[in-house]
């Protein structure tokens, strides 16, 4: 039985960053009791991250905002109890893991929070045991946090959180850097910590299909920051999904496809919002429109597609075997880590203009893999050639205009004090006439919808616009080369289909475009070809068209093939 009393209640919220023109989130209003998972959706720059930053505190307690309205956590008013106070009712995951490990070794950061509510000694070690073992790492409970992958990373909040033994747990997009097996475990970790009924999560995500058999209720933030949904996911996503679709809040992949499907003639209703319910659907529609109009319907859209797709798979085929110097090549690239080596001997050519996806399980080298390409690792010398230059002997300069980096996490790159600034610092480096960085810089701003923001202090935006202000800055100097760290974390759907509609053209007017991810559905939608890391060796590389005819290609590697691909690759239809 459910507590009547809820562990968190928010009354009238509204806070408002400095320099910021309007509050977000806006006057919003909800409770949250025992036994509730609480997806949290909504646009970029709709307040989400900063509401979950309100919830234990940290506004305004540690971030500087100003905070109208009640949050009431365990019975205590979150502006007048003491954050350490608060960590025992509400505890935190954050959007960057980094943001908040800080001890040297994965045992001592997940008991870190236990010692200091201190609990007995058993209590802690059995806590930190418990919650290391539901997350996986356990066996390496004794290694410093800094060698774990970013996905590792993330695990290891989820473990800290999992530890604290809070009422309520609030994680801010805790999939976005974990291959389809994390994804499994941290979600079946979360399962059995809500299955007794006691306690409660909130959850912003994105990866919806993961999170659809998991959550019990969605709330739904406007572009204005306020409340415009809030109910069953079902009945939300199918009640509202015309609104979704215009907000650009992300959606299931299954309820994307259904809807592509819809335009195409096919009768699916209710609209499916898993892979299972969209297989059914498509067996009902076939039957009661017969196999005939089922084809016909189909391939109004897909053959086409297919058409395209092949001839771009063709074409850059042929350009990867006719190009005589590929713009990135390594050989026997080996990349160490302290003590440990993390990459050995990698082999690749990667042609020129091309769309390349980097994939492989959380660890295998990936993110290595990307840095020391873009010498942002600086690989050893004459092991890797980019456009011409050896990433291990050229200057910042030198380098940062053949290739530019975007970190997983953008903080990481940013130095200036305002978003104008930040995207002028490359331009003025090359000393760029002003006339000229005025222009470019506007050109950026408008294009990535920064425009309102060319003020404030790149820290103070959200995580999407952090993420699109990344970008804008490995772009600004019109490198041949652009090298991407999972370029979609933190943007709501519209912000990411606009993300990838510039990297294609991007790709059209010459740039080659690599990039990091595991999101296997923007993998076989967007790529052209596919390197498969795994054990920090290449397990398999080509087109992506040809790899994804062979699931065993990714299973040996294990990855699997979204369960969306192989509804659509069984129903005859392609989805692009």
């Amino acid at each position: 039985m459910r507590s009547s009393a809820p562990l968190l209640r928010v009354r009238d919220l509204s806070i408002t960053h400095a320099d910021a023109a309007r509050p977000s989130p806006a006057d919003v209003t909800f409770d949250i009791r025992p036994g509730e998972v609480v997806l949290l959706l909504g646009p970029s720059g709709s307040g989400k991250s900063t509401l979950t930053l309100a919830l234990n505190g940290l506004i305004p307690h540690a971030v500087p905002a100003t905070m109208t309205g009640q949050v009431v956590a365990g019975g205590l008013d979150t502006t007048e109890a003491l954050t350490a106070t608060l960590s025992t009712h509400v505890a935190m995951v954050f959007q960057d893991p980094d943001a908040q490990i800080v001890t040297g070794t994965v045992y001592d950061e997940v008991a870190f929070g236990p010692e200091n509510l201190r609990l007995p000694l058993d209590e802690v070690r059995a806590r930190t045991e418990a919650a290391l073992r539901r997350v996986g790492l356990w066996e390496r409970r004794d290694e410093n946090p800094d060698r774990l992958s970013g996905g590792g990373r993330q695990r290891l909040a989820i473990g800290c959180a999992l530890a604290m033994g809070s009422p309520l747990i609030v994680l801010d997009e805790p999939t976005a850097n974990l291959d389809p097996q994390g994804i499994d475990d941290v979600y079946a970790a979360l399962a059995d910590v809500v299955a007794a009924g006691d306690r409660a999560i909130l959850l912003v995500e994105h990866n919806l299909d993961a999170a659809m058999s998991f959550v019990t209720r969605t709330i739904v933030l406007d572009r204005s920051g306020r409340v415009a949904f809030d109910g069953e996911p079902a009945e939300v996503i199918r009640g509202h999904v015309d609104e979704l679709v215009a907000m650009g809040v992300w959606l299931p992949a299954a309820t994307i496809a259904a809807l592509r499907m819809r335009d195409a003639g096919a009768t699916l209703d209710p609209l499916p919002l898993t892979p299972d319910e969209l297989a059914v659907a498509l067996a009902v529609d076939g039957d009661e429109t017969g196999h005939g109009h089922r084809v016909s319907s189909r391939s109004a859209r897909s053959t086409t597609e297919r058409d395209s797709a092949r001839s771009t798979t063709e074409r850059d085929s042929a350009r990867s075997t006719t190009e005589e110097q590929p713009i990135i090549r390594a050989r026997g690239l080996t990349v160490r880590r302290g003590r440990s080596e993390i990459l050995h001997g990698i082999d690749l050519d990667i042609a020129r203009g091309t769309f390349t996806a980097i994939v492989g399980t959380n660890g295998a080298g990936k993110t290595t893999l990307l840095q020391a390409l873009a010498g942002v690792v600086p690989p050893p010398k004459r092991q890797v050639i980019v456009d011409g230059v050896d990433p291990g002997a050229a200057s910042p300069r030198d380098l940062a205009s053949r290739i530019g980096f975007v970190f997983q996490n953008p903080e990481h790159q940013f130095i200036a004090h305002t978003v104008f600034d930040e995207l002028a610092h490359g331009l003025r480096l090359r000393h760029v006439p002003d006339a000229e960085i005025a222009e470019r810089v506007q050109s950026m701003l408008a294009r990535f919808g920064l425009e309102e923001k060319a003020d404030v202090h790149p820290f103070l935006l959200s995580g999407g616009e952090k993420r699109r202000l990344s970008v804008g800055t490995a772009l600004i100097t019109r490198p041949g080369v652009l090298a991407l760290d999972e370029p979609t974390f933190g943007q709501d759907r519209a912000r990411a289909a606009e993300l990838l509609t510039l990297l294609h053209e991007l790709r059209d007017d010459g740039t080659t475009i690599l990039i990091v991810t595991h999101d296997l559905h923007l993998v076989a939608e967007h790529s052209t070809h596919t390197l498969v890391l795994q054990d920090g060796r290449v397990h398999a590389a080509g087109p992506t068209a040809d790899l994804f005819r062979s699931e065993q290609t990714f299973e040996s590697a294990g990855l699997r093939l979204p369960s969306l691909q192989r509804v659509l690759a069984a129903s005859g239809w392609a989805i692009a």
